[in-house]
């Protein structure tokens, strides 16, 4: 991905100037080595952005750039436009600075946010979908360029439910906790437990079908 959105941010007439080292932090009296030790958090890094550190909001984009790409990439068909949709998240939390309060990982914040703009792209395909008739989406490039077993898994996790796929994806691939899956999904703990060890369970008879039918095959074939 490029380096463009920082750049967006630098140039917006809407955020003063402060420095990185306005960066809120409990250690502001420690000394230097117990700073150094310690690097700035996540939720650190939003609370200085909220207050105008464009510096903070570049840490925050070069760590979560790629995460948030990958999000997408797992997601869409295309790799244009999970690029496409990983700028709209980042510039919707640009506005969104203003109204942030640390009452949860920045981490969980951030994939609300991708989630909604996810959603909302669902819409739009939905409807473009139904007003141009297109029963069946384009190719997707990513399949065709796929190894085969690459291929293979990705049509197996497909077949998930689609609640059991996105807990799944979120714990496998973006290596969320149970807590913050519930988060997002809005789902109890157990909940989330539970339909992830059903996902997994399901994937890997997806991937490697019961040795019972393999056997009746050859037994036939024997016959």
């Amino acid at each position: 991905m490029d380096q463009a959105l920082p750049a967006l941010v630098l140039n917006s007439e809407a955020l003063p100037r402060t420095a990185m080292s306005e960066t809120p932090t409990n250690e502001a009296n420690a000394g230097h080595g117990a700073r150094a030790a310690s690097p700035t958090s996540d939720e650190q890094l939003m609370l200085a952005f909220s207050k105008g550190s464009a510096c903070a909001f570049d840490e925050l984009f070069s760590r979560y750039k790629q995460p948030i790409f990958g999000f997408f990439r797992r997601r869409v068909a295309e790799s244009a436009q999970a690029e496409e949709l990983t700028q709209e998240t980042f510039v919707a939390l640009l506005r969104a600075a203003a109204r942030y309060e640390p009452r949860a990982l920045f981490r969980t914040y951030l994939y609300a946010i991708g989630f909604k703009i996810l959603r909302a792209h669902r819409r739009k395909a939905a409807f473009r979908a139904t007003f141009f008739a297109q029963r069946k989406s384009a190719p997707d490039p990513s399949k065709r360029d796929a190894t085969e077993s690459g291929l293979w898994v990705r049509r197996a996790v497909e077949k998930l439910e689609r609640v059991d796929r996105e807990i799944l994806l979120l714990r496998e691939f973006e290596q969320l906790s149970y807590a913050e899956i519930g988060d997002l999904l809005e789902l109890p703990l157990n909940t989330v437990r539970s339909r992830l060890f059903r996902a997994r369970t399901a994937l890997r008879d997806l991937l490697d079908p019961p040795a019972t039918s393999q056997n009746i095959a050859k037994k036939g074939e024997r016959a």
